[in-house]
């Protein structure tokens, strides 16, 4: 089997057996999403929902909250929802059959930019030490028609308008392999460019959690799972891969489906960074059922 394969496996059999919730490989000033109140940070799918949002500050709080600490919300402000489940009690007619069921439940937050007269905490951002690898490197630099990259804030995002990369800083990533996972993330994104490959996920506007959209991140993340596998490096991102991955799986109702799907076109994606003709035809929907 080659790479591709290898690493498709790997993270299929990583989400059937249940993944850790998914963190940024990368610290910033805004830090991963938390609650102002009780400090604590969203998980699951909750870190993709709050995490897409343009906001500088890490910290969210419900309506509620804000006016507990004496602020408010800005007129005009938007909120942004979270899912949680809440356990209910079971009871039948016959009172024999009892227990508890889950319930989706949502509620919404606002972040602490939205807000007036609620002071940011102070936070210290740490760095670490980047050590480039050679065999990664050298991937970026053969793709070609490259985009332009830009390093510093605290996103990692490819823009199909300018056709660009921006990523954290180097020093920002806690292992130099997750830095290379990211950045083969958003040049994924970039094949899709019509001047690429012309992915139609990539060309189109679409919503965010809509299915092409979390389908495109199936490719991306294949994609750079399996260049990561190419440069040798891929125990080091194995996991977040697919911790990752099953965060979007939740928003597709788990369809393993979509990751043979997906892994053909990340294998587009793969040999087009690479600059090398693709090997095996694309896999359909209905040839992955």
């Amino acid at each position: 089997m080659d790479v591709y394969q290898i690493v498709t496996d790997k993270i299929i059999n990583l989400l059937e057996q249940g993944t850790i919730p998914w963190k940024k490989p990368w610290v910033s000033a805004n830090g991963f999403p938390k609650n102002l109140i009780s400090n604590k940070e969203y998980r699951g799918i909750n870190l993709f929902l709050l995490g897409c949002q343009q906001y500088s500050s890490q910290y969210w709080l419900t309506y509620k909250q804000a006016t507990e600490k004496k602020g408010f919300i800005r007129k005009g402000e938007k909120s942004s929802l979270v899912i949680f489940y809440k356990m209910f009690d079971k009871q039948s007619e016959d009172e024999k059959d009892t227990g508890k069921i889950p319930m989706l439940r949502y509620y919404n937050l606002f972040n602490l930019d939205q807000c007036e007269n609620i002071p940011s905490p102070t936070t210290e951002v740490p760095t670490y030490k980047f050590t480039p690898i050679e065999r990664a490197e050298q991937i970026i630099k053969d793709m070609p028609n490259r985009p332009p990259i830009s390093y510093g804030g605290s996103k990692a995002a490819y823009s199909p308008v300018t056709d660009s990369i921006k990523i954290p800083n180097e020093d920002r990533f806690e292992k130099s392999e997750e830095m290379y996972s990211v950045l083969y993330h958003e040049l994924a994104h970039a094949t899709g460019h019509q001047s690429r490959l012309g992915r139609k996920e990539v060309i189109e506007y679409n919503r965010f959690g809509s299915d092409p959209y979390a389908n495109e991140e199936l490719v991306a993340e294949l994609t750079s799972s399996m260049l990561c596998g190419v440069a040798g490096i891929s125990n080091e991102t194995i996991d977040l891969a697919a911790s990752y991955l099953d965060g979007w799986l939740s928003v597709l109702k788990k369809d393993k489906r979509m990751i043979l799907v997906a892994a053909a076109q990340a294998q587009k994606a793969a040999d087009y960074i690479l600059n090398r003709k693709g090997g095996e035809e694309e896999v359909t929907e209905d040839q992955a059922a």
